[in-house]
């Protein structure tokens, strides 16, 4: 039986070294820990199923336990209340079927994003999304976050591109749903609900996605002027037949610039930038810089200490969010960035002093909450996290989740405390 919420019975980690291997359990150190929360111990499965029994383990030592991929998000959400254990899947890296026929593939969750797209590159195809560091970002950590990209503009998120998924669950159950064919897919939608739930109701070991042909050519214009104007652009751009696969906004001190990328034949694309242009009228395009499309990731590079939010509104409100943020980061004299996504959530970047930060950290959120829209802090020091919810006021929807967590994960094993409304 488990232990009762929140109390460790004696915990015996050679228990714990037998299903993961001796090698593949180590004290942790301070780079383990997560804002500032001490970890004891880090394990490493090998298998989907040494996971499962790693975790029911766990669960029934009353042990609080945090998963992690390539540890680049592990800032995000709310410090953990407790964290005795980080469960790695950093050995379950490999690609299990690519049914590049079918157009479909099998990836366990510690694969990293960019040696998926290699293997799926090899045969003309890919995941079309374009996460944050994909490099060191696995599949579990993209899903848990939600993480998607400048490619959701045509593709949709990962909500709409996983069809299936294999989860442990804290009781040590291996729970499947969705199918390997896309018109097979059947059964309640788990991959859905999991993804985004920041590792709270399960530990994702198995990912099965849709894929999308790589483009044969790819071009990007990028327009300058003021934030209001080239808002109007982006709205006329949407309203357009143009099939764009990136349109973003990006803002700063004195400058402003919208960016748009068409993929396709050469003949096709040429056809869409004379259509822009029109739109466009006076003005002036320009080819986007190599480095545009990766300004969402950019955006993080800077001076600390730092805030990093991510918030959604309606596209429409992109300029009054520049101009607001600006306004803020002005009374704080904080320096500012934004990128926006044309579907309607972006990043803010406020560095400056903490006081200063926090301060506009509040005004933000309650002006955008006004505006109808959110803000999330994703990243900030520590000392402003503490006893702030950086998700922001609950939704209507927030006793619901609280039954969902409740039904999954009803001891509060998974990292507990860190979503919203400290689930």
């Amino acid at each position: 039986m488990p232990a009762a919420s929140g109390v460790m019975t004696q915990v015996s980690w050679p228990e714990l070294a037998e299903i993961v291997g001796k090698e593949h359990l180590r004290a942790a150190t301070a780079a383990d820990a997560i804002d500032g929360v001490e970890v004891q111990m880090v394990a490493e499965p090998g298998t989907a199923e040494d996971l499962a029994r790693a975790l029911r383990w766990a669960h029934a030592a009353g042990l609080k336990v945090s998963p992690r991929g390539g540890g680049t998000k592990l800032g995000w959400g709310n410090p953990p209340a407790a964290c005795h254990l980080v469960l790695s899947t950093a050995r379950l890296n490999r690609v299990l079927e690519h049914a590049w026929a079918d157009m479909t593939v099998i990836v366990e969750a510690g694969c990293r994003v960019a040696d998926l797209q290699k293997t799926l590159a090899e045969h003309g195809q890919q995941l079309a999304l374009d996460p944050l560091w994909p490099e060191r970002a696995t599949i579990g950590g993209i899903l848990s976050t939600n993480d998607s990209g400048t490619l959701r503009a045509r593709y949709g998120s990962l909500r709409d591109l996983i069809i299936g998924t294999t989860v442990a669950l804290p009781d040590g159950a291996l729970a499947k749903s969705g199918g390997k064919v896309v018109k097979n897919v059947a059964g309640y939608d788990l991959a859905k609900l999991f993804t985004g739930a920041l590792g709270t109701l399960g530990v994702m070991v198995q990912a099965i996605f849709r894929l999308h042909p790589l483009p044969r050519e790819s071009r990007g214009l990028s327009f300058s002027g003021t934030p209001e104007s080239l808002n109007q652009l982006l709205l006329a751009i949407q309203a357009s037949k143009l099939t764009f696969t990136g349109l973003q906004l990006r803002a700063a001190q004195g400058s402003a610039h919208l960016d748009v990328r068409f993929d396709g034949t050469a003949a096709g694309i040429q056809a869409q930038v004379k259509q822009i242009q029109q739109i466009a009228g006076l003005l002036a395009a320009s080819d986007a810089p190599a480095n545009a499309w990766t300004s969402h990731q950019a955006i993080w590079d800077g001076a600390s200490p730092a805030l990093m939010t991510k918030f959604s509104v309606l596209p429409a409100q992109f300029a009054a969010v520049c101009a607001l943020v600006e306004r803020v980061a002005g009374a704080q004299s904080l320096a500012w960035k934004v990128v926006a996504q044309g579907v309607g959530a972006g990043y803010a970047r406020l560095e400056g002093n903490e006081p200063g930060l926090r301060t506009a950290l509040l005004t933000l959120r309650d002006e955008l909450v006004k505006m109808g829209g959110t803000l999330v802090a994703l990243a900030c020091p520590v000392a402003i996290k503490r006893g702030f919810d950086v998700w922001g006021p609950p939704s209507d929807a927030q006793p619901l989740m609280v039954r969902v967590k409740q039904r999954f994960d009803p001891d509060g094993t998974l990292n507990p405390g860190r979503f919203v409304g400290g689930i």
